[in-house]
């Protein structure tokens, strides 16, 4: 049994304000129960099973686990017990070998062993381990990915990855925050089921946070609601479900406007796609669509069926292997293959916000706006443009170079490293602007997405899984772009925010005649904000048309 007992947590952040995360939380499970937990993000789900999994201290309270009882004085003391009974799957956090799949289940079998995975030959251990891990991979669903790369799964496919990591120790308890909310419908029911197996077969006590009441439905006897770190309730899972809903925003209608004249052209796009190890695994097949002003088009499909690569090729991040893609700037059609101005004012006029967020954990919100919105504005563009014409550099160099600040910091560091460049050469073509003039940009998308700017001074790792999901929006919102394009970032909000940031989009659409592009894996999402959907299967395009249809076809084909 699991006994928590007045629990409360203080976070001192780095100016030296204090949030009280969690206040006076109790709450039991049972042996073998699967218990969920919801509540709005930022609400002290995730800083609850940090705390059970013994990786974040607190200041008041009680825990008892099989007896043992921990408090704030004993915590150091007792939390190897707890990471000895637990594993955990938190939200968005991969942490994966670049290796394949099943080898990153033999490091991790191998660091239970040994207590060190990283110091592990592959070669020297497959024989042993592989048959166990293959049998974790197939218990989670991966068993036919078990050759492919880690970085080249999809989200979900990521997702699961780390769950057969986890089982991997054979937990007592396991803790699952947000256990499937990037994956496919279909996808999502596999690693639902997976769980249950798991608790029957084993006996494994599961915890459960998720905001999304199909998840805590199907897994959930019993579940607790919690609002700004306190209990509001704790009960069945359709009575707390039915609470957690009843302050839901109503529907924001989309605005009917002229959405008949394409901005971007896709014109037979091919691309193969290959594994460090393993050959041949996707091929994106003779797929054309035009994209019209101001129309908001949702792209869906199975899991690694091709979405985010076609994505990345509208914005220039991955290039076909044949094919053409045309975007309307300044009443000329530019190739994106064409490096050069044209590009650039393209990119300069596009937010792109990628699956696992371009920010960085460690530094301040308000410093990585402001590093997003510099290059896209018109007076440091223009002055990158003269800086870059001083010291020599092309506008095709500075088209690639300019490319590399919509990704975070880090990777683009790693990108100019391959180049025998530094992150000075950024800096220099494009500076930092004053705070002031980012608060000035910001504070209408912070009120439209409902996020506090004291949120501003914040690191981006202090905020809540929601609210860094919401300033990842801001910083692609926040220079007013003319093509928006969202890859799957809503999977961790709950549904009361996920209508917020519906609402925002459709009402920023409204304003601006914005033309989004996005992908996501929750339909009812989809048929809300979308004016139109096309449906991608390995790599083809199936279907397009009316949301509610399209989304229907791919139902369809997830149930063969």
């Amino acid at each position: 049994m699991i006994k928590v007992e007045h629990l409360t947590k203080i976070y001192k952040l780095q100016d030296n304000n204090r949030i009280k995360a969690l206040d006076d939380v109790s709450f039991e499970v049972s042996d073998g129960e699967i218990y969920g937990i919801m509540g709005l993000s930022g609400s002290g789900k995730s800083t609850i099973m940090r705390i059970l999994r013994g990786v974040e201290p607190f200041d008041e309270g009680c825990i008892t686990v099989d007896g043992i009882e921990i408090t704030p004085d004993n915590y150091l003391e007792y939390k190897n017990e707890l990471k000895e009974k637990t594993a955990i799957h938190l939200q968005r956090s991969f942490g994966l070998w670049s290796k394949t799949a099943v080898e990153n289940v033999i490091h991790k079998l191998v660091g239970i062993k040994t207590g060190d995975e990283t110091n592990c030959n592959i070669d020297d251990v497959k024989e042993e381990y592989m048959d166990e891990a293959l049998d974790i991979l197939d218990t989670v669903g991966l068993k036919e990915k078990a050759n492919h790369f880690a970085p080249v799964l999809s989200g979900g496919e990521k997702q699961r990855l780390v769950l057969a990591r986890q089982l991997a120790k054979k937990p007592e308890i396991l803790l699952l925050d947000e256990p499937s909310t990037m994956s496919s419908p279909k996808k999502r029911l596999e690693t639902l089921d997976t769980i249950k197996r798991i608790n029957e077969k084993y006996n494994t006590t599961v915890i459960v946070v998720s905001h999304q009441p199909e998840i805590q439905r199907y897994l959930a006897d019993r579940v607790m609601l919690i609002f700004n770190g306190k209990v509001q309730d704790i009960d069945k899972s359709e009575i707390i479900i039915e609470k957690f809903l009843k302050d839901e925003e109503p529907i924001y209608p989309i605005k009917d406007m002229d959405r008949t004249k394409p901005i971007i052209k896709v014109n037979n796009l091919r691309k193969d796609f290959y594994l460090f190890k393993g050959g041949h695994v996707l091929t994106i097949d003779d797929v054309s669509f035009n994209v019209n002003k101001g129309e908001i088009l949702s792209i869906i499909g199975p899991t690694g069926s091709g979405k985010t690569e076609i994505l990345k090729m509208i914005a220039g991040l991955e290039q076909q292997d044949s094919g053409n893609i045309e975007i309307l700037i300044n009443d000329t059609w530019t190739s994106m293959d064409d490096y050069g101005e044209n590009r650039m004012q393209i990119r300069k006029n596009m937010g792109f916000m990628h699956q696992e967020f371009a920010l960085t954990p460690h530094t301040p919100v308000i410093e990585q706006l402001a590093s997003k919105l510099s290059p896209k504005m018109d007076e440091i563009y223009e002055k990158a443009r003269q800086k870059a014409s001083e010291i020599g550099l092309s506008d095709e160099a500075l088209d690639l170079l300019y490319q590399l600040t919509d990704l975070s910091r880090n990777e683009a560091i790693v990108k100019l490293e391959k180049l025998n460049l530094g992150p000075e050469i950024l800096d220099l073509l494009f500076p930092s602007i004053n705070q002031e003039t980012v608060i000035e940009y910001v504070k209408p998308i912070f009120e439209a997405l409902d996020l506090p700017l004291p949120l501003l001074t914040r690191q981006f790792i202090e905020l809540s899984g929601g609210q860094q999901v919401r300033v990842a929006i801001a910083s692609v919102l926040i220079s007013n772009p003319d093509i928006l394009i969202l890859d799957e970032p809503f999977g961790d909000l709950d549904p009361v925010t996920l209508r917020i940031v519906a609402n925002s989009l459709k009402k920023i659409n409204e304003k601006l005649h914005t033309t989004i592009i996005l992908v996501s894996h929750t339909m009812e999402f989809v048929e809300e904000v979308s004016t139109r959907t096309i449906l991608i299967n390995k790599g083809k395009l199936v279907n397009d048309g009316e949301p509610s249809t399209v989304t229907a076809k791919f139902l369809e084909i997830e149930g063969q």
